[in-house]
């Protein structure tokens, strides 16, 4: 389960609002939405992920933290 409030403290930390984290991905802004309250099933994709990690140097805990929860 996706820990949605420590992703969006770490888009706020790194200055990202779901919109600029939504092009960066390649991704709508409602398709980003839903990955991240995991709505009808939407997921990230272990591409996304390491996009995430890199985008904002997450180390292994808290990627962990976020992605795993």
């Amino acid at each position: 389960m996706l820990n949605t409030r420590l992703l969006k403290s770490m888009m706020v930390k790194y200055g990202d609002t779901q919109s600029s984290l939504a092009e960066a991905l390649g991704l709508s802004v409602s398709r980003l939405n839903a990955k991240i309250n995991e709505s009808a099933g939407a997921m990230f994709n272990q591409a996304e992920i390491a996009f995430i990690i890199s985008r904002y140097s997450l180390t292994t805990e808290e990627a962990s933290k976020i992605f795993f929860a």
